[in-house]
């Protein structure tokens, strides 16, 4: 699996951006063309969908953006790129908001989404999305706590878990990277009731 790529913005359509990394240019489905510029570096969260008929990857600004990604293709006849449209529509504040607040018309505006998938995606999904206010990592977080919580997350922690072990910790004087993981680590289990 492809969780990520990091690399140089080759070239960009309305829906795919190449990035190329050592050497070879990997062409990813994306929906933000205009957050990208050419000899931009990039590091794009990537989704690894693989098919009989079909080996494409999906690309996301953010880990967040690409879990409710996860989420609409769990729904009955939402497929990546119907899901990928859906992301390029709106912001990820804006639907979450929509799909929580149970707005079938908001939905039906979205290029490919009728009454029928809005209704579906508000039925599978309303309640279900927790969303982790983003921080600005270079303006709230230093270096070792940004590394932290990176560390927290390849250990399989969510975003919305981490959300307030992150406040926790920036409340804390500055610390190595391994006692910010120790410490989120304790805010965690303690979370758990553990």
């Amino acid at each position: 699996m492809i969780a990520f790529i990091k690399g140089i913005v080759f070239s960009y359509t309305l829906n795919t951006v190449i990035v190329e990394n050592n050497g070879v240019g990997y062409e990813i489905f994306f929906a933000h063309p205009d957050s990208i510029r050419l000899n931009q570096e990039v590091m794009i969260y990537t989704y690894h969908h693989i098919r009989e008929d079909e080996n494409s990857l999906f690309g996301f600004l953010s880990i967040e953006e690409k879990e409710l990604f996860e989420k609409l293709i769990g729904v009955k006849g939402i497929g990546p790129k119907t899901a990928m449209g859906i992301l390029g529509a709106s912001s990820l504040d804006q639907l979450i908001n929509s799909i929580e607040q149970g707005e079938v018309n908001a939905l039906k505006k979205i290029p490919g989404i009728g009454a029928k998938a809005a209704s579906q995606i508000i039925l599978d999904l309303k309640g279900k999305l927790v969303h982790v206010e983003t921080v600005d990592k270079k303006e709230s977080l230093n270096r070792e706590l940004e590394d932290a919580v990176e560390a927290l997350k390849s250990l399989g922690y969510k975003p919305s878990e981490l959300a307030g072990v992150i406040k926790a910790l920036k409340s804390e004087e500055r610390k190595t990277t391994d006692e910010y993981v120790r410490l989120g680590l304790q805010y965690l289990l303690k979370q758990k009731g553990v």
